[in-house]
């Protein structure tokens, strides 16, 4: 996931690792996407190792030394072929660690299984309210593209539903 970051991002200008790190941290991709903040630079190297990136200049910040990096022609192509990609994919798994671990909750004491529940309620509560946020904000932006508020409308979808299977959780127990 994280090449198909990068790559976009560099689609859209040159820019360093650290330029596109803080990108990644600051729009929250990281949250909502399959993506590692540690694993940019990582990424990075093995994308201009396949030759899919390319230093384009380098900037001088006292005695620090900056790679810019743009994408080349294969990253282009490389690019829409991962767009293509994970088009294809379901947009959300059904595969559930907490749907596992919710059909064996019968093995813990009663009182400890509510105090996790209800601390999952609120931390997804407070989840909810963020990204209610950051929809409210995208929507605001100049050029806002209906693409992303889909995608925000159906994170905020899916988080009502896992609201809703907690809280039905609670009320069974």
């Amino acid at each position: 996931m994280s090449e198909l970051v990068i790559l976009g991002l560099l689609k859209i200008k040159p820019m360093h690792g650290y330029e596109i790190q803080t990108i990644i941290q600051e729009s929250k991709i990281d949250d909502w996407a399959n993506l590692l903040s540690g694993s940019i630079y990582y990424s990075i190297s093995k994308l201009e190792k396949e030759q899919l990136i390319e230093p384009f200049k380098e900037e001088r910040t006292g005695s620090r030394v900056r790679v810019i990096y743009k994408i080349t022609k294969a990253g282009e192509e490389k690019h829409l072929e991962l767009i293509k990609q994970n088009l294809g994919e379901k947009p959300h798994s059904l595969k559930s660690d907490f749907m596992l671990a919710l059909s064996m909750m019968r093995h813990l004491d009663q009182d400890e299984a509510l105090s996790i529940l209800n601390e999952n309620l609120n931390d997804l509560k407070k989840l909810r309210e963020q990204w209610e946020i950051r929809k409210q904000a995208a929507s605001e932006s100049k050029g806002s593209d209906p693409l992303m508020l889909l995608s925000f409308k159906s994170s905020l979808e899916i988080l009502d539903i896992d609201i809703k299977t907690v809280e039905r959780a609670i009320a069974l127990i």
